[in-house]
């Protein structure tokens, strides 16, 4: 089954973008995702109407963060993007009178409530400027042992 990488995919396009003081393009962008400039644009619309991004068309033009990392979610972005529901694990409903078949779906249902309500919160609880400081850390101590 093909998963989502919108969230990911934005996540890790909105690291680079908070990291450059020159628009991305969306060709470059594209690129960077191994996909096309279109889908690029479709997915960046979601985020420039949010706020997160802004862009400007023509030469030197491009794509550029237009938001405080420290005020973005995971889950903001995951909404902006048009993001799908959190699971896709769904019940059966062809009888609904049976027994079996409610017991089964209500504790499918419960199970995926809980779930989804704590990734929802976890994914809340993360900001754009946690990922960039996790980042930062990596780059760091990948330079501190690289011997010059």
């Amino acid at each position: 089954m093909r998963t989502d990488s919108r969230l990911s995919r934005m996540l890790h396009v909105l690291l680079h973008m908070a990291r450059e003081d020159d628009p991305i393009t969306s060709e470059q962008l594209a690129t960077m995702l191994g996909t096309n400039a279109a889908v690029v644009r479709r997915t960046m619309a979601g985020l420039r109407k949010a706020g997160y991004v802004q862009s400007e068309k023509g030469h030197k033009g491009g794509w550029q963060i237009a938001c405080d990392l420290d005020a973005v979610t995971l889950l903001d972005i995951h909404h902006a993007v048009g993001g799908p529901r959190i699971f896709a694990i769904g019940t059966d409903r062809q009888n609904p009178d049976c027994a079996v078949e409610r017991v089964v779906n209500d504790a499918i249902a419960d199970a995926l409530q809980q779930a989804e309500k704590l990734l929802i919160e976890r994914l809340g609880a993360v900001t754009l400027a946690d990922l960039a400081g996790e980042f930062d850390a990596i780059v760091d101590q990948r330079s501190k042992n690289t011997p010059h």
